[in-house]
């Protein structure tokens, strides 16, 4: 589970973010990174619209990229906002091929130095 410190939760952020961040789309998501001027712990945001499936599925999938990114919270420089929207293939997707989408996605961004 994320902890507060390391969830977005202002509107203004999640579009500040989707905006003006740098974007990387993979098969069952759009990752958008950007980096804030204060050295604050890495911060995620999750977007998963109806398009994804019923609730169970999109719940479903809310919990995978969670999951993923409290997997890549110690690899990302501090201060890195971070927002991640599923795409409708994604509840179709398995464990392995988002894991390693999300990774390979995070990794292109920003990481710790």
């Amino acid at each position: 589970m994320l902890a507060r410190a390391n969830r977005l939760v202002k509107a203004d952020d999640y579009k500040r973010l989707v905006r003006r961040g740098r974007r990387i789309t993979t098969a069952h998501a759009v990752v958008y990174l950007a980096r804030a001027d204060s050295d604050r712990v890495p911060r995620f945001g999750f977007i998963v619209a109806k398009t994804v499936g019923v609730a169970v599925k999109r719940n479903l999938v809310r919990r995978r990229l969670k999951a993923l990114s409290f997997e890549a919270i110690d690899r990302l420089a501090p201060g890195t906002e971070v927002v991640i929207r599923a795409l409708p293939g994604a509840a179709q997707a398995s464990w392995a091929n988002l894991r390693s989408e999300i990774s390979e996605a995070l990794s292109g961004g920003v990481t710790r130095t």
